[in-house]
């Protein structure tokens, strides 16, 4: 019964004009004051912001500001594929015959996570990657390659949570939630950026100007609010860490593994 409960609640708040009123308020000045509170209640490591906490002019551009110069190490190595996030991995291993298995209980077809894109076929016995995201981490997102951006999508959808009990107990979240996905080419094969949206803002951005050529590292793109990157990689072209498993955090530009010549 309380699981029937919590999920017609999360159904009915799930709904664009709640997170339009949400993200209004957030852009506010008046969410201003907000900052020390939302920085203490999510134990937030204010000394690596780029700002003070006083020069932020909104919740938001708070929760989706820069780091100081030297934050982050972005792995050096040539053929090392980062993180492009600071993030909790949620689920991970080899794809199967287009289908990811069992995160948090539920299995997810290539296809559907990628809005029916004719890529499909390239991941369909690759590796895959959930990257979640919440409140504490760092939200901006980078690029994991070197490599030129070949296609942007953007997907429409609702807004779920993506926290542990929107991916165990909501349908089908990940493909079903708002999405925006990026195509880069690498020196050995594909790798696709996927940007999952997340309930009370999901709003998902690009870092402006766009640029098809990118370096690892580079930012990409960034949440207002918490939300989830699904990193897939293509058949044959990704070794991972041996010791990478769910429950495991992250920060952007650590590797995640190797790229696999051609």
């Amino acid at each position: 019964m309380a699981k029937w409960l919590l999920r017609s609640m999360t159904e009915l708040s799930s709904r664009k004009w709640i997170s339009r009123i949400t993200g209004r308020f957030a852009q506010s000045r008046a969410s201003r004051r907000f900052i020390p509170r939302f920085a203490k209640t999510y134990s937030i490591q204010v000394e690596e912001a780029e700002k003070r906490l006083d020069e932020y002019s909104t919740l938001n551009e708070f929760f989706t500001r820069r780091l100081k110069s030297g934050a982050r190490t972005i792995d050096s190595a040539t053929a090392s594929l980062v993180s492009p996030v600071d993030a909790l991995i949620t689920g991970i291993g080899p794809i199967h015959a287009g289908t990811i298995i069992n995160v948090k209980g539920q299995d997810y077809t290539v296809e559907e996570l990628l809005n029916h894109s004719p890529r499909t076929e390239n991941y369909r016995d690759g590796y895959y990657m959930v990257l979640y995201l919440s409140p504490t981490d760092y939200h901006r997102i980078h690029t994991p390659v070197d490599g030129r951006i070949i296609e942007r999508e953007h997907v429409p959808g609702k807004v779920y949570p993506v926290n542990d009990f929107g991916l165990r107990h909501m349908p089908k979240v990940l493909s079903r939630n708002e999405r925006l996905i990026t195509y880069i080419q690498h020196q050995s094969g594909e790798t696709a950026v996927v940007k999952v949206g997340a309930m009370n803002v999901s709003s998902i951005k690009y870092v402006e100007p766009l640029h098809d050529k990118v370096g690892k590292g580079q930012e990409l793109a960034y949440f207002e609010f918490g939300s989830t990157v699904v990193l897939l990689t293509e058949d044959d072209t990704f070794a991972p860490r041996s010791d990478l498993m769910t429950g495991v955090k992250v920060r952007m530009g650590e590797k995640l593994g190797s790229i696999i010549e051609s």
